[in-house]
């Protein structure tokens, strides 16, 4: 099996990225099949005073509806989520969003290093990490608390980034288990899909 860590255990997905990632996200929506059984939680450096558009965006290339959860809202399956703008987004024990205006990290709110960290330690080994294209290491840190927890961890393939600094800090920290062009992450996405039905 090509995925050789890939099992039926696994609870929910959260993906990070900034510059250069929206073309790679939005083609993994444009694939990920509409009964995809997973939730998939996004965090995306966006620009913090613009509101309206980018969800927008996302949706218009999305199989699946792309949301903004709010404050306290429980996360359900085969749902997408996308961290609101300008508000870390962590995920609580029990399984619920929090949201907080707290300081930025890595010069970053949302912090994919907030929302990696507490998706490892509310999930744990039921956790996929997906790290894409960027220009800062925010995130770099995330993935090492997830692969430490037990997750499984996928970074975009540096070579094919368009900005490759977030994928490889968390090269340089942690050990990742799929290195991935695009396509191959579409790959996994489907190769999950067919082993939840």
């Amino acid at each position: 099996m090509k995925f050789d860590k890939l099992n039926r255990d696994f609870k929910v997905i959260v993906i990070g990225g900034s510059a250069g990632s929206f073309q790679g996200i939005s083609r993994i929506l444009s694939e990920v099949p509409e009964d995809f059984p997973l939730p998939i939680i996004m965090c995306l450096h966006r620009l913090k005073h613009v509101r309206n558009g980018f969800i927008e965006a996302l949706s218009i290339k999305s199989i699946k509806k792309v949301v903004e959860p709010y404050d306290k809202e429980q996360i359900k399956k085969g749902q997408v989520y996308l961290a609101p703008a300008n508000y870390h987004l962590s995920i609580e024990l029990g399984h619920f969003f929090s949201l907080s205006t707290e300081e930025m990290v890595n010069n970053s709110r949302p912090s994919i290093d907030i929302t990696m960290d507490t998706a490892a330690y509310t999930y744990k080994n039921k956790l996929i990490s997906i790290l894409l294209s960027g220009a800062n290491k925010d995130g770099a840190a995330g993935m090492k608390m997830v692969k430490d927890r037990g997750g499984l961890t996928i970074v975009q393939d540096p070579s094919e980034c368009m900005i490759d600094t977030m994928p490889s800090a968390a090269l340089q920290i942690t050990t990742i288990d799929y290195v991935l062009p695009i396509n191959e992450i579409v790959d996994f996405f489907h190769t999950v899909h067919k082993m939840y039905k």
